[in-house]
């Protein structure tokens, strides 16, 4: 198995699934939801609508369409209140969700954005260190995937996930 993490628009990335920091009602929204609606195209949003939307730390798979990924596994990351409101279970829920969806498919690769980091708010070293440590546990279960990439918008991202890891 192979973790590594990358700057990169994980848009672009042809991985056999990405997974997209969605909000409840998956028919897109701001940041990395945003981009992949667009890159994806229409029939995004057209395939989320059959799926009546999805609970926090839920996670669903849709046909990656116009992306150069086949796949899109939506989760719904927390919104970080003060970290006593269940959000690291939350949080935790998103990753292994995400990675127990692509198991069921059969899935090898897997990309991952840092959920929740962005306007839902979540602190981003506690973040990285849930997401790290999540990936690892449940890549060390019987499991078909055998590389996940963190993708980082920027710089900073990129640091804390790697000191992570």
């Amino acid at each position: 198995m192979a973790i590594e993490v990358i700057k990169e628009d994980i848009t672009k990335l042809k991985v056999d699934a990405i997974v997209n920091a969605a909000n409840k009602s998956l028919l897109g929204g701001g940041g990395v939801d945003g981009a992949i609606h667009r890159a994806a195209g229409p029939e995004l949003k057209e395939a989320c609508k059959k799926m009546n939307g999805a609970e926090t730390g839920e996670a669903k798979l849709t046909e990656g369409f116009d992306l150069p990924a086949d796949y899109v596994i939506h989760t719904v990351g927390p919104v970080y209140r003060d970290g006593e409101h269940g959000e690291p279970e939350k949080l935790k829920a998103c990753y292994a969700n995400s990675l127990k969806v692509a198991n069921e498919h059969k899935l090898q690769s897997v990309a991952f954005p840092a959920i929740s980091t962005g306007i839902y708010g979540y602190p981003l070293d506690k973040a990285a260190k849930i997401a790290i440590e999540t990936v690892k546990e449940e890549l060390e279960r019987n499991t078909s995937v055998t590389k996940v990439v963190f993708v980082a918008f920027d710089d900073k991202t990129k640091q804390i996930l790697e000191n992570q890891l």
